[in-house]
């Protein structure tokens, strides 16, 4: 996508790269319009409930607003080891709601304050894209994630963190620190140095610098929805 001149502004995160941990985004439209249906006199009340059962039952993700459709990803991203323990098809539906969710976006979320504070990040639909090697299939054998933390503080600085316990008895995490800088109204960059890595007694930096791209796709006072360059979409849950 292309880039537009950079423009000082809020964050969030992640979309690409190595065995680095990195993560990574309201208006309000009108309602449904109601379901109208011409039924004969008789018989009218019995058959307008049989047809709004039958809409309840087959399209479970109709809502009415965006307060509804963040409860229902919430809850399907709780609890699945930030989207490990889901199958092919739970995915889906997550990505349905994710969609529904981006019709209520600001229209510039990139410089929505919102962006600022602490995150958790809930749900990744690629395991690895948060956490890298961390997070792969042999990573997650050896090292038990606690915590997968983001943090967003204005004006310009992405702090990232896992904490994970390797082998069940020793504790441990990385860390990295980015800047960010935004790319157009949606799209965000986040350059970030070298990864901090804490085991025991342990501290020490390795590898390089490396960067992320994510459009913000929905953002509120509750979750923050991203998308990686890659496609990976992010769900993010606000801790303060």
């Amino acid at each position: 996508m292309a880039a537009h001149s950079p423009a000082p502004l809020p964050p969030s995160f992640r979309g690409t790269r190595h065995s680095k941990p990195k993560f990574l985004n309201s208006t309000s439209l009108p309602s449904n319009p109601p379901l109208i249906v011409s039924l004969p006199y008789h018989n009218r009340q019995r058959k307008a409930l049989r047809i709004s059962a039958s809409v309840s039952v087959s399209n479970p993700e109709v809502r009415t607003g965006p307060g509804d459709l963040v409860a229902s990803i919430l809850s399907k991203v709780i609890q699945t080891d930030r989207g490990v323990l889901l199958k092919k098809e739970e995915h889906k539906e997550v990505a349905a709601v994710a969609e529904e969710l981006q019709k209520y976006c600001v229209n510039e979320p990139v410089k929505c304050p919102l962006i600022f504070g602490d995150w958790d990040v809930v749900y990744c639909s690629n395991p690895t894209s948060p956490g890298g090697g961390y997070r792969s299939a042999l990573g997650r054998l050896v090292f038990r994630t606690k915590e997968m933390i983001q943090v967003v503080e204005a004006p310009d600085i992405v702090r990232n963190k896992v904490s994970f316990s390797a082998f069940g008895f020793l504790d441990g995490e990385v860390s990295l620190k980015g800047t960010l800088k935004a790319l157009d109204d949606k799209w965000i960059q986040v350059v970030f140095e070298a990864p901090e890595l804490k085991v025991g007694a342990l501290d020490f930096r390795y590898g390089g610098q490396s960067e992320v791209k994510l459009q913000i796709t929905y953002i509120d006072d509750k979750i923050r929805l991203g998308k990686g360059s890659r496609g990976s979409l992010f769900v993010f849950q606000r801790l303060n």
